[in-house]
């Protein structure tokens, strides 16, 4: 089975530092591009941040300058950096592989929360 598991969420004043983490397991890890999401109520998920498996990124421009993306393969883990934190950053934070390698299948983690706000 392969499963996501995100940590990392929490309150945090504008202008703070949240790191998130997601640990996959079941799959070959190092072969697969890895993606953040994020949703709030009543608005489709969005894309955030994607690395490849060549440790190549990209963000959403909203949060360019702001948010890093990054992977440890040893530790089958991706993270998000996330400073200088705004209250519309707020928002359900999901891990996601686009398209697993061994299976074909797209998995997504159940999510963090992440609330900004003063």
């Amino acid at each position: 089975q392969v499963q996501l598991v995100e940590s990392g969420g929490g309150l945090v004043q504008p202008g703070g530092s949240l790191r998130l983490a997601c640990v996959v397991s079941g799959t070959i890890f190092r072969l697969n591009d890895m993606r953040w999401y994020r949703q709030t109520p009543g608005k489709q998920r969005d894309l955030v941040a994607t690395i490849t498996t060549g440790r190549r990124v990209d963000y959403v421009d909203s949060v360019k300058g702001r948010f890093a993306i990054s992977r440890d393969n040893a530790r089958n883990t991706v993270y998000l950096q996330m400073d200088n934190l705004r209250p519309e950053d707020t928002a359900v934070y999901y891990c996601n592989v686009p398209r697993d390698w061994t299976t074909g299948e797209t998995y997504w983690g159940q999510g963090t929360q992440v609330t900004v706000s003063s």
